[in-house]
């Protein structure tokens, strides 16, 4: 073994320093600065102090406090740092091998005491700091007098502190600190509180009267001033009282002034004021606490600056022997003068000197306070007018003892002249001797003194004139008789002696003078006791030495008398105010003492007393006797060692005889047992509280054992009835531990027979559970002197004693106690835990030191297997205990160490004792399972867990104690393997259990552990046939040990492993492999979901994770009541994430799982024990709550329904009532709230590195209000920091799939909403429309223009394809999550004439929606309208429509491609639109352009009809008889059976058109930006045609007065759609105040070539998309169903105010009042639709054309006007462009559809390019719109049911229900033409599933 040879204190150094190091660093990391720099400062002090240990050249006692500095700041980093506790001694670190387990416990519980719970300070001091007095009209010198006082008992309580102030009010002497600084010492607890007061008086010098001229007077006097006073108690709410100012007052009368602090304190107003000057005093005032040593440390700064002592009055509460003080203190209190012939009063001063028996003045000996040096003379301050003058001025006198005798105090007394001389005249003077001729010191008290008259010229040098007269009346020295004549005059002084030296005492006096005075020696015995202590004590060894030197002269006489005064001495020592003075009288006995036959006499007489204690009725002086036994056993040891060194050791027999006998007496005494009073019992408790105290002073004579059998039967004397009073039980007992404490217990010979006694009282304590704290402290005792590994024979022995009585008492003691709730105090509470750790302490020592021997007798004293049982699971219990947290402070890991040490061995000694008697068939399942359950929660202490510990600390603990849990692993495997059939009994309960112990990261116990799974499924297998129990436990226990923090990635994989290779040879191998498959699964899950929810914000990580797990639970494990769990995190993480509506669909798994019954379900999360229809009726409310604060009002109000007839059916009208009213408010909102349409976007997570739940999958996630792509994908990247940003939209490869990192690819998409009639129903607001677009959304699809073959350079868009792809999802947004997979995937491929189609009716559509706002007066200004003009007209970016004419009507085009005849037709008509749109808007644009931008509307109407010459239009008359283009928000219509014609903006041309062509003004709230005057800026302009069945309502969209151009730019928009040519409803009242300026006659409407004749009712057609819009328009693999259409009437109408209007009478629709979204404006760009004819036998385009939506590096064509970013844009900042929204989203179609609803036939290609023909009004009229409508009419192949939950769902009812009818509700109809409507059937609704209890 290597010793290092440094010191210990400088190892433990180096070492901590080192772990702090890396600690340091983290707090710099952590941003904790504070602890950083006091840790840096720290550590440079210990690396300081450590160089001068090293140095070695300190001395010893600088070497302890160099360690005890050290030690404390190891210490204090330690415990701030929360490392561990370090036991010490003398500041070294203990080895706890090397010290018993009990002397450990006692060293950490002091230190952990001393840091927790500072020891309060019995003494304090007050600083005083005078700073200035602040005052307007000072200029005069000031003295300052501070003091404290006790206004209880109205006097002052300490000295005074005196300083000067210069005519400024500063301090005089700046530059000496003590003369401004005073520390008020030794003030005790009892004087901190509130009638303690800091007093304050200040005294002027100078004039009499403060207005005086300055010439009046030359001469100064001490006058008044003012007082200040504070209460002590205003200090100790706080450390340091800087500058306080108190308040300087003034009493009205002078003659006042010796009480105005008084007057002050009891607020007596009347009698005082402000002083006239206001004045104010700065001073600093601090309270310090501890003695002054500690506060000379603490605060040396002020100690070496420099500060004066002021001293409490007389002695302080603890006199010390070395004390030396001789201080007079002279209040001079008041005096009674005559006028002396003066009409007025006296102005009277007094001067004081102290004169010597030679009649010399003693200079410097009259002390006015601390602060200022003492001075030879004293002059009172003077009274104006006064003759009864009071001053009560405390001075201290300090005059030296030898000084004292002879010397007096003379009292001269003046009148002083308030004339120009100032003169101050002698006209009396009084005297007082300072001692009495007999040697006696002034008594204390007031002594009224004779004022002797004299003149100015009487010489008082000579004392021996005045010194014969009488003093004070009364009281005449030596021989004087004379008379005095009678006087008034007089004065009063007030003296106090506080004197370790002198005495005032006369019986003192003569006790000592004893031999002068024989006869008065029993007098002044019995005078003794009523002497002062403190004069007893001051005289301590001459008053002894008095007492013996009597007893030698006659002890037969005096020996009583003297015995009690020797008790009365030894008594009064035991007051803890002369505490002090026993070291003085041990001295005494040691050194001094003399009396060699002193020991038989005190003998003899405490054997006198003590035979008379059972018969004497008063106890009370016995007692005393008995109380100083401790000093009288030694005055007689000592005085027989002097006879025995005199006489060479005679009479030896004789004195141990008398010992004897005495000691008999006493055992006597002892056994006598209280009858009636108490009197009996409390002097055996007073003699047995001392008795230990002899046993030293018997060992001075006696042999050990001797004294040990003495002490033995004295102790074995004491009765043992239990009913004696508890008072005498705690004083035996104390006697037991102070003899276990004593030096007679240490020596081992002298234990073995003391041991007996002392465990017989314990065990009788501890039996009957009374004084467990002092059985505590003695157990542990007793354990202290047994050391560890001591291979003596005696202390086997002691072990053996102790094992036999106390083990059983001492496991049941532990148990009693710590199943006691522990104490609501805190002092009692730290008691508690003291004795349940010192009684463990015990317990531990005890173990420790059992060797096997010790074992295996206690295992064979058991007679049966009962005793043993009962045994085994005691100590099992406790060891359980021992193993809690709380057991010991968390600091405490070297405790908790050494326990585990010890618990170990001891179960290792046991665990044979179980296999030996508790198997087979004696098994005993009790036993086995506590012995199981202690193993493991021993494995899983905290403290044992190495992994957490610092490097250094792990090796220490290594070295020494091994790791206890791999030895305690391999201990319940082998236990386990010893089980054999009965491991049945433990199945499933230990699965738990040692799922916990595995999932610790040690690898060698998860090896030994995870094996007993196997075994454990082998078993079950056996015994069932299946392992199901053992499947649900661990998947149980799983999900809670995870997610405390428990288990790993590697544990995982060693699960599989070891698993899976044992089961391999197995029959059950396929089931085995499934479980193990299914809890890999599942750890997988756990263990994202653990290292989610560590984040600290929620975001879509923690919300995919906790619906991947959720999900989990409920498909693959069916496990309901963790399901339910879940939901609810979910439902937690959503509402702090706020996140409504998903909350809301989350809460929505849980209802559907409940019925509406009265089945009662037990208390369940936070829910209480209810029924199970309170439960879904509060679910439902929560849920309601939810979708309204995430405005998804529309699926609110269903719930509202539901619960309401729920309400209705029990009759239950009040709630009921409730419900109808927050139904309608939920209507309310959708009419009048605004609600923000979120964007889509599509994630795709690549790599191996992301979470289980995301790796190589896409989601759809739906974005956050006002979230544009930009601050999605930079939140995607802030949430997965790791992460790479793909810079395309191509689907990666496999190496990405594989690659060990993560990839992001983020690009927008578009909902596509299913059909739903709602969006396609006439008159329905544009709000209510809008929520069905983006909810309950399965589809979404972004598209990606790309270049096939050769592209042309010179026109691009010859070779401009789109790939569109579309995404299904695995359910509908928005649902539980803000995103979810996508399930499916589709992509097709539109030719570059199919995106030409797109891109011109998208244009189209933008400029009637801009023209139309532009006529409504919607946009603030005409710009928008204008750059849109000119992107179009002027084609500054490739080429305009011009590229398309060369692209697709050449003649090698139609030729290669024959099949797209029809297109190519499509594409002219969507040109000649154009044309017409183009020809209105400038037509508008010049009504309203502002002067400024004239030129240009001249350059783009000359540009105009360039375009038109190029498209070769001459008039469009002539080639276009009927072209619908119906503006039906900004133009009126013409009456239908009006003639043709047509009026132009201005009203003056007609030009005939036929059929109408409408598009809408959409209203969109963009959420990117709302304007604040959207609702001020909507105008309505109302046509209304002469026939009565043709009403057209127009309302414009709110101006977007601030769209972001990120906004603007977006394609993920959809748009309402397109109207037929129906009539729209009526307008609401609130709009009908514009009516008369908007209105126009048919004859007076402005109308032009592009207004048309509207058709007949009977030719206007409904129009319906086909739902998929991934099919190719051109596939003839389309079957007809799939290319017809639904005629469904479809609403533009934008006013949220007026009712629907519903389609007239039987055949149409019922439309649902369906709840709206607010409408939210956008680009214009997004919502536009154009209309145009079509022939008749055409066959359909493509279904569905959508807008592309590229990513931020995708391909830009720079030919393609739709997709280039730089056109797209904001139309408010300036830009015009076909923005990137502009291509059409969803491309619809149109067919005449007759009653059998018969597909078309598929039409012959009309060659172009030809004039296009008109259509008559037969023929069917083509509608594209931008969206396609949420539900088609007709089934689809890839046809999905609603995404609604099915609480959200109602079935289809024939009848109309009684309940209004509800959104989303499915109802037949029939429509006008008596064609019926096919409707998907409902989702099939899951059955209800049961909640066990839940």
């Amino acid at each position: 073994m290597v010793i290092p040879t440094e010191d210990s204190v400088i190892t433990e150094m180096t070492s901590t320093l080192r772990d702090w190091g890396t600690m340091w660093k983290q707090l710099y990391v952590r941003n904790e600065g504070d602890l950083f720099h006091r840790l840096w400062h720290i550590m440079n002090e210990i690396l300081d102090l450590r160089r001068q240990v090293l140095v070695g050249h300190l001395t010893h006692d600088r070497m302890k406090d160099v360690k005890r500095h050290i030690t404390a700041r190891l210490d204090w980093g330690n415990e701030q740092l929360g490392l561990d506790l370090v036991p010490r001694k003398e500041y070294a670190m203990v080895d706890p091998e090397d010290i018993s387990i009990t002397e450990l416990y006692r060293l950490m519980e002091h230190r952990h005491r001393k840091k927790d719970t500072p020891v309060q300070a019995s003494s304090h001091h007050l600083f005083v700091q005078m700073k200035s007095l602040m005052c307007s009209n000072l200029g005069e010198e000031l003295e300052v007098i501070f003091s404290l006082f006790d206004s209880k008992e109205n006097r002052p309580i300490s000295e005074r502190f005196f300083l000067r102030l210069n005519r400024n009010g500063l301090p005089k002497a700046p530059d000496k600190p003590e003369r401004h600084c005073s520390l008020f010492v030794d003030l005790g607890s009892s004087e901190l509180r509130k009638d303690i007061y800091i007093t304050v008086h200040i005294i002027r010098i100078g004039r009499m009267g403060a207005g005086e001229k300055k010439n009046a007077c030359s001469v100064q006097y001490r006058r008044p001033f003012g007082c200040a006073v504070l209460s002590i108690a205003d200090l100790l709410t706080g450390e340091t009282k800087d500058d306080l100012i108190l308040k300087v007052y003034m009493c009205n009368t002078e003659s006042e002034w010796y009480q105005i602090h008084e007057n002050i304190i009891k607020k007596l107003n009347a009698r005082y004021n402000l002083t006239g000057s206001n004045a104010g005093l700065a001073v600093s005032l601090q309270l310090l606490h501890g003695d002054i040593e500690q506060i000379r440390r603490e605060y040396s700064s002020v100690f070496s600056h420099g500060v004066s002592i002021t001293r409490k009055l007389g002695f302080s509460n603890i006199i010390m022997p070395g004390e030396m003080r001789n201080d007079l203190y002279i209040t001079i209190e008041r005096g009674e003068f005559e006028k002396g012939g003066k009409s007025v009063a006296r102005n009277v001063e007094v001067t004081m000197f102290i004169v010597d028996s030679s009649g010399q003045t003693l200079k410097d000996f009259i002390s006015f306070g601390s602060g200022e040096p003492p001075a030879s003379e004293y002059h009172s301050f003077v009274l104006y007018h006064n003759n009864s003058p009071r001053w009560s001025e405390l001075l201290k006198l300090p005059i030296p003892v030898d000084k004292f005798r002879g010397a007096h105090i003379r009292f001269e007394f003046r009148h002083c002249s308030t004339k120009e001389k100032g003169e101050k005249k002698l006209f009396g003077f009084s005297f007082v001797p300072l001692m009495q001729e007999d040697g006696r010191t002034l008594p204390d008290g007031t002594h009224e003194l004779i004022v002797h008259k004299c003149e100015e010229n009487t010489n008082l040098q000579d004392t021996t004139r005045y010194l014969k007269l009488p003093f004070s009346k009364g009281i005449f020295l030596g021989n004087n008789n004379q008379a005095m004549k009678a006087t008034k005059e007089s004065f009063c002084i007030t003296s106090f002696l506080c004197s370790t030296k002198l005495t005032q005492n006369g019986d003192m006096l003569d006790l000592l003078k004893w031999r002068t005075h024989p006869d008065k020696i029993t007098g002044c015995l019995s005078k003794l006791k009523e002497i002062d202590g403190s004069e007893i004590v001051k005289f301590l060894q001459d008053t002894l030495d008095t007492l013996f030197g009597i007893l030698d002269e006659n002890s037969q006489k005096y020996g009583s008398k003297v015995f009690d005064s020797l008790v009365h001495i030894i008594n009064l020592l035991q007051d803890s105010k002369f505490h002090h003075f026993k070291p003085v009288m041990d001295t005494y006995i040691e050194s001094h003492f003399a009396g060699a036959l002193a020991y038989r006499d005190l003998i003899k007489v405490l054997k006198w007393y003590v035979d008379r204690i059972t018969e004497a009725e008063r106890q009370e002086h016995i007692q005393e006797v008995l109380k100083a036994q401790e000093y009288i056993f030694k005055y007689i040891v000592q005085s027989r060692r002097l006879f025995s060194l005199a006489t060479g050791g005679q009479n030896e027999e004789e004195f141990r005889c008398c010992i004897q006998e005495l000691l008999m007496s006493v055992r006597f005494f002892l056994s006598q047992e209280s009858k009636g009073s108490g009197a009996l019992s409390q002097s055996q408790a007073v003699f047995l509280s001392s008795f230990p105290a002899v046993y030293s002073e018997l060992l001075k004579l006696f042999d050990v054992r001797e004294v040990a059998n003495l002490v033995q039967d004295t102790l074995g004397s004491l009765p043992t009835i239990l009913h004696v009073d508890d008072s005498l039980q705690a004083i035996k007992l104390q006697c037991i531990g102070k003899t276990v404490e004593s030096q007679l217990y240490t020596n081992p010979d002298s234990r073995y027979i003391l041991l007996p006694v002392v465990l017989h009282h314990l065990h009788i304590h501890l039996q009957e559970q009374k004084d467990l704290i002092m059985c505590a402290r003695i157990l542990s005792n007793v354990f202290c002197l047994i050391k560890k590994n001591s291979s003596e024979k005696s202390v086997l022995e002691e072990i053996d004693v102790i094992v036999a009585s106390l083990l059983d008492i001492l496991l049941r003691t532990i148990l009693e106690i710590t199943s006691r709730p522990q104490p609501s105090s805190s002092a009692m509470r730290f008691q508690f835990q003291d004795v349940t750790g010192e009684f463990v302490a015990c317990l531990l020592s005890l173990l420790r030191q059992m060797t096997d021997r010790h074992y295996q007798q206690l295992l064979d004293s058991f007679n049966t297997k009962e005793e043993l049982r009962d045994f085994l699971l005691q100590i099992f219990t406790v060891f359980r205990i021992l193993i809690r947290p709380e057991m010991f402070p968390k600091d405490w890991t070297v405790m908790r160490l050494v326990a585990n040490n010890v618990i170990i061995t001891t179960v290792l000694y046991l665990s044979d004792a179980l296999r030996k008697n508790f198997l087979n068939e004696n098994f005993d399942y009790k036993i086995w399972d506590s012995y199981f359950y202690l193993a493991v929660i021993f494995i899983n202490q905290l403290c044992l867990q190495l992994e957490m510990f610092t490097p250094s600390k792990k090796k220490k603990v290594l070295e020494k104690y091994g790791d206890m849990r791999v030895t305690m692993g391999c201990e319940i495997f082998s236990m386990w393997q010893n089980l054999g059939e009965h491991k049945l009994h433990f199945i499933p309960a230990l699965i738990g259990p040692f799922l916990e112990v595995t999932l610790i990261p040690q690898p060698d116990l998860r090896n030994v552990m995870i094996p007993i799974f196997h075994d454990m499924m082998d078993w079950e297998q056996r015994r069932s046939g299946n392992f199901k129990q053992v499947e649900a436990k661990l998947i149980d226990k799983l999900d809670s040990l995870m997610s405390e923090g428990k288990g790993d990635e590697t544990y995982r994989e060693l699960f599989n492993s070891i698993l899976l290779k044992k089961i391999e040879r197995e029959t059950w191998r396929e089931s085995g492999v499934s479980l193990i498959a299914t809890v890999t699964r599942l750890m997988e899950r756990l263990l994202d979901y653990r290292d989610c929810m560590k984040m600290g914000e929620v975001d879509g990580k923690k919300i995919g994770c906790t619906v991947s797990l959720l999900n989990f639970y409920k498909t693959e494990l069916n496990k309901e009541e963790m399901y339910i769990r879940y939901i609810h995190k979910l439902y937690d993480l959503h509402l702090k994430a706020q996140n409504f509506t998903e909350a809301a669909y989350t809460l929505l798994l849980y209802d559907e799982l409940l019925e509406w019954s009265d089945r009662p379900l037990r208390e369940f999360l936070t829910y209480p024990m209810q029924t199970e229809w309170q439960r879904k009726e509060h679910l439902h409310l929560t849920i309601i709550q939810n979708f309204d604060r995430g405005k998804c009002w529309e699926n609110g109000i269903i719930l509202c329904r539901k619960i309401a007839e729920q309400y209705e059916s029990y009759y239950d009208y009040r709630n009921l009532s409730k419900m109808r009213m927050m139904e309608a408010s939920l209507y309310d909102k959708i009419m009048d709230q605004q609600r923000l349409e979120p964007e889509f976007f599509r994630v795709g997570f690549y790599g191996k590195k992301f979470p289980f739940f995301l790796r190589n999958k896409e989601f759809v996630c739906r974005g956050h209000d006002y979230e544009r792509l930009e601050a999605f994908q930079q939140r995607m990247l802030n949430e997965f920091p790791h992460a790479i940003a793909m810079q395309h939209a191509n689907q990666p490869d496999e190496t990405i799939f594989q690659a060990e990192a993560q990839y992001l690819q983020i690009y927008a998409v578009t909902p596509i909403p299913e059909s739903q009639e709602v969006l396609q129903r006439e008159g329905v607001p544009d709000n209510i429309k809008s929520f069905y677009k983006v909810n309950h959304i399965w589809k979404f699809r972004y598209d990606r223009p790309f270049h096939k073959g050769t592209k042309d350079k010179e026109n691009e868009f010859k070779s401009l394809w789109v790939e569109r792809t579309s995404l299904y999802l695995v359910q509908s947004l928005p649902g539980i999550s803000r995103w979810f997979e996508v399930e499916k995937r589709e992509v097709v491929e539109m030719s570059p004439l199919e995106n030409a189609i797109e891109v011109l009716e998208n244009k189209n559509q933008q400029l009637k929606t801009l023209i139309s706002q532009c006529q409504t007066r919607q946009m603030q200004n005409i710009n928008p309208l204008t750059m849109c003009l000119n992107g179009v007209i002027d084609a500054a970016v490739n080429g305009g429509v011009s590229r398309y004419q060369e692209a697709f009507f050449v003649k090698e085009y139609i030729l290669s491609h024959p099949e797209d005849g029809e297109k190519i037709a499509r594409l002219r008509e969507l040109m000649l639109e154009q044309a017409q749109i183009l020809e209105f808007g400038l037509a508008v644009h010049e009504k309203f352009v502002p002067q400024d931008m004239r030129p240009l509307h001249k350059k783009l109407v000359d540009q105009f009809f360039v375009m038109k010459s190029s498209l070769g239009i001459q008039e469009f008359s002539a080639c276009m008889q009927a072209s619908p283009v119906h503006f039906p928000n900004g133009s009126p219509r013409v009456c239908r059976n009006s003639a043709p014609a047509s009026v132009s903006p201005d009203g003056t041309r007609v030009i005939p058109r036929r059929s109408p062509l409408s598009y809408p003004a959409v209203n969109r709230y963009s959420s990117s930006s709302l304007s604040s005057q959207a609702s001020a800026e909507v105008s309505n302009i109302t046509g209304q045609s002469e026939s009565s069945d043709e009403v057209f309502n127009m309302q414009p969209s709110p101006s977007t007065s601030s769209l972001s151009s990120t906004h603007s730019a977006s394609p993920n928009v959809t748009s309402s759609a397109p109207s037929s040519a129906r009539a729209s409803p009526l307008l609401s009242d609130k709009h009908k105040h514009s009516r008369e300026n908007s209105c126009l006659s048919p004859r007076e409407r402005p109308c032009s070539a592009i207004y048309p004749t509207p058709v007949e009712p009977s030719q206007r057609m409904l129009f319906n998309h086909i739902g998929d819009g991934a099919l190719p328009r051109s596939d003839p693999n389309l079957s007809a169903p799939e290319k017809a259409v639904n005629p469904t009437p479809s609403s533009w109408s934008l006013d949220s105010g007026k009712e629907a209007k519903n389609m007239s009478d039987s055949g149409k629709l019922i439309s649902p009042p369906v709840p709206p979204r607010p409408t939210q404006t956008a680009s214009p760009a997004r919502h536009t639709t154009s209309v145009s004819p079509s022939p008749a036998g055409r066959s359909p385009l493509k279904g569905s054309v959508q807008s592309f939506t590229p990513s931020p590096v995708e391909y830009h064509s720079p030919g393609l006007i739709s997709n280039s970013p730089v056109l797209s844009g904001s139309y408010s900042s300036g830009i015009s462009s076909l923005s990137r929204c502009s291509t059409s989203e969803t491309s619809g179609f149109e067919n005449q559809v007759n009653e059998q609803s018969v597909p078309l036939p598929v039409p012959v290609p009309v060659p172009v390019p030809v004039p296009v023909p008109s259509y008559g009004g037969e023929e069917p009229v083509r509608k594209e719109s931008k969206t396609p409508p949420p539900y088609s009419v007709y089934e689809r192949t890839l046809r999905r049911p609603v995404p609604l939950p099915h609480s959200l769902s109602i079935p289809v009812t024939p009848e109309p229900p009684a309940l209004p009818p509800k959104p989303l509700a499915a109802r037949s109809s029939h429509l006008e033409n008596g064609a019926r409507r096919t409707d998907p059937g409902p989702r099939p609704r899951p059955l209800p599933r049961k909640v066990s209890q839940l």
